[in-house]
């Protein structure tokens, strides 16, 4: 095959033979249910019985339609595979076999090969601009691409979490070809492609289920973003359902990453996905590699794999790890950072060592106990990151490491981070130490609601000390001004100058010392201890799966910490820094990486 189509329940999908398009719509809110084809007479649609009605009309690829859900209400298709423009317009009929497959053949690598990199698909300049980007990340040691979310939002510019139409490609990112041309060269250069998806809420402008599929929201169930959606219907478990299957199938994403998922209640639904997920794909392509993530906060340990083929998801975003290292290297304990500012070099050898720091003891800043036992899954159950759109970006000012950490301690968390058993993950520019911040922006086309976003942005951060005064408030920047967005591309430009060019040799050479060195023995590998050396200094060791002993001695503070290794040198980030730790003393802000044979690696 070279072509690629899945037919979905919901939508508009084209007929095998040619002759017309079939259309579905779950509306059991609505009395009644036309179609509305621009250029052709309405047609009325079926009521096929439990909400659901359908029609077949004689049109083809390109065709703009809504559904007249209410004398004066036509809306948008809920499962549109494109717009034919932003999110309030008509949907677009799309052929998904018109797109013909270079690297059809394409079977993904396994979950254990992935070094990640996330980006922001606008900031990169649509999916042309990430297909542009892609040989110098294959050249940089990358193996997989994580795309912000991409459902189409209202306006020309957003994080991707406001989105309301989760099978159409942002409209203005590009067309489902060009997405699907950046996924094909990706493969072709041998690079995974990830999928951020959202399916804990909708935005909030455009999203119209709840005037004809009530039901869709249990109106019972707050979250943060209002009504939360009830994956207790079937129709509604079957639409996320199908669009993960959509992304994977149609548009052949390596993986999906799963946003928030602690915001759905029905926890057992996380399960029923993951199963179905697996057992189509390997219907339709036997061996091929599909991989599935989580954000988690409860950290439910019992979603994730604990060896590979096994149920459940590949790995969680380990936000423990994050939460621990930026204290470290910052100094920084207000927010959410109160629960891991204090004994942090106890708490990142935990992290180290189980993966989870929270595995049912209390949060103080939740204010209820989090988390379950961790430390029975491989360290590659964890996805470890110094830097991410949400640690940087729901800062008030968007700054980034590089203007808040000592820039030798960030090169020791740099190695930390790149030789750690953990699946390592980098945020667009980290490579080169970006010094554009990454802000919150949005861009949304009415007056209110963009003033209630920024309003809102700017009250979230009265409670720190830094904004305590309303006026600084004020200098936070308005999400929904243009600049805000413009200021958070970083410039490429600034990694072939002096310290920066310096950040990226580093990353290439601890990327070119992960791929030969490590991610050969990763499977099978465990952790064998984690301790602290003091305040700032963790020394943990691990057993390979060939049988190799990697040990890693990193020093985030500013003062030497008392801890004696000796062994194979694998990378230090200071000359001299394992002769040192031979002789007793880790040097203040670096890590030293030793790897010992098989043969020497004590049992």
């Amino acid at each position: 095959m070279t072509t690629f189509a899945l037919d979905l329940p919901w939508g508009a999908n084209l007929l095998p033979d040619g002759t017309g398009t079939r259309f579905r719509l779950w509306a059991p809110s609505a009395g009644s249910v036309s179609l509305e084809v621009e250029g052709r007479a309405p047609l009325p649609m079926r009521a096929e019985g439990e909400g659901w009605y359908a029609v077949t009309a004689p049109v083809g690829a390109g065709a703009r339609y809504r559904y007249r859900v209410a004398p004066d209400l036509a809306v948008p298709d809920p499962a549109a595979r494109a717009q034919a423009g932003e999110v309030h317009d008509p949907s677009l009929v799309v052929d998904p076999r018109a797109y013909r497959w270079k690297n059809p053949g394409w079977r993904g690598r396994p979950w254990h090969e992935t070094v990640l990199y996330e980006l922001h698909v606008g900031a990169l300049g649509g999916f042309a601009g990430v297909e542009r980007d892609l040989p110098r990340l294959r050249d940089l040691g990358i193996t997989a691409v994580e795309l912000m979310p991409i459902a189409d939002f209202p306006g020309e510019r957003n994080w991707g979490y406001d989105g309301v139409l989760p099978f159409a490609p942002a409209y203005a990112y590009g067309t489902p070809d060009a997405l699907k041309s950046m996924i094909d060269t990706a493969h072709g250069l041998g690079l995974m492609v990830f999928l951020d998806v959202v399916y804990n809420h909708f935005g909030p402008d455009g999203a119209y289920l709840n005037a004809y599929a009530k039901p869709f929201f249990d109106a019972g169930t707050h979250t943060p973003w209002g009504a939360a959606i009830d994956f207790t219907r079937p129709a509604v478990r079957d639409y996320f359902e199908s669009n993960a299957l959509y992304w994977l199938q149609e548009y052949r994403f390596d993986g999906l990453r799963f946003d928030a998922v602690h915001a759905i209640a029905e926890q057992d639904w996380l399960d029923t996905l993951a199963a179905r997920i697996r057992r189509e794909i390997e219907a339709e392509t036997p061996g091929r590699h599909v991989h599935l993530v989580l954000e988690n906060e409860r950290n439910a340990a019992h979603h994730l794999r604990p060896a590979p083929g096994a149920p459940g998801f590949d790995a969680q975003w380990n936000d423990d790890g994050h939460n621990i290292l930026h204290p470290l290297l910052t100094g920084e304990s207000e927010g959410y950072y109160g629960d891991f500012h204090a004994g942090g070099a106890e708490k990142l050898a935990t992290a180290l060592r189980e993966g989870f720091l929270f595995q049912g003891q209390d949060s103080p800043h939740l204010g209820h106990p989090r988390g379950e036992p961790s430390a029975h899954l491989p360290p590659t159950a964890f996805v470890l990151f110094l830097q991410n759109h949400d640690q940087v970006g729901n800062r008030a000012m968007g700054e980034r490491l590089a203007t808040l950490a000592d820039p030798q301690a960030l090169r020791a968390a740099t190695a930390l981070l790149l030789l750690c058993p953990q699946i390592p993950m980098l945020f667009m520019g980290e490579e080169w130490a970006a010094t554009a911040p990454f802000l919150f922006f949005t861009g949304f086309l009415g007056a209110e609601l963009a003033e209630a976003v920024r309003d809102g942005r700017r009250k979230e951060f009265a409670k720190f000390a830094a904004f305590q005064d309303p006026e600084r408030r004020t200098r936070i920047p308005d999400p929904n001004e243009e600049a805000t967005f413009r200021a958070s591309i970083p410039d490429p430009a600034e990694a072939e100058q002096g310290e920066h060019a310096a950040m990226l040799a580093l990353h290439r050479q601890l990327l070119a010392i992960r791929r030969d060195r490590i991610i050969p023995r990763l499977p099978g590998a465990t952790a064998l201890d984690a301790a602290a050396m003091g305040e700032a200094a963790v020394v943990a060791r691990w057993r390979m799966g060939d049988g190799a002993v990697l040990t890693l001695a990193v020093n985030l503070g500013p003062e030497p910490a008392a801890a004696r290794v000796s062994g194979d040198l694998l990378f230090e980030t200071e000359a001299g820094a394992a002769a040192a730790l031979a002789a007793g003393r880790l040097p203040p802000r670096c890590t030293v990486a030793l790897l010992a044979p098989p043969q020497d690696a004590a049992p």
